[in-house]
């Protein structure tokens, strides 16, 4: 797991081990990693904004192709400060959001 201020990264291995099983089996027949985001209304209360964190999360996972094959959920942990991004969906904001998510994912490298 990663965290940086707003945003925390935990990974969960697509393999599973049953009871009597002979090793790990997979979950799933793609071998991927599987990227989720969790943006809680608490948050980010517009819409605008929760949609803009989430496709914010998408592209900067989808730059960091070396990750492993797993599902990795990325979840807001606190609010932006609406009085420095007034706007639901500044280019400000936006850009505050691609630096954060890209330490997050740098931090989270196997």
């Amino acid at each position: 797991m990663a965290r940086t201020a707003h945003f925390a990264l935990h990974r969960c291995a697509l393999d599973s081990t049953g009871p009597g099983s002979q090793g790990p089996q997979a979950l799933f027949a793609v071998r991927a990693p599987w990227i989720g985001a969790l943006i809680p209304k608490r948050w980010a209360r517009r819409a605008v904004t929760r949609n803009t964190i989430r496709r914010q999360i998408y592209a900067v996972a989808w730059e960091f192709a070396a990750l492993p094959d797993a599902a990795h959920v990325v979840r807001l942990r606190s609010g932006y400060d609406r009085e420095m991004f007034s706007s639901a969906s500044s280019p400000a904001l936006k850009r505050a959001l691609r630096a954060e998510l890209q330490a997050l994912f740098a931090g989270a490298r196997p």
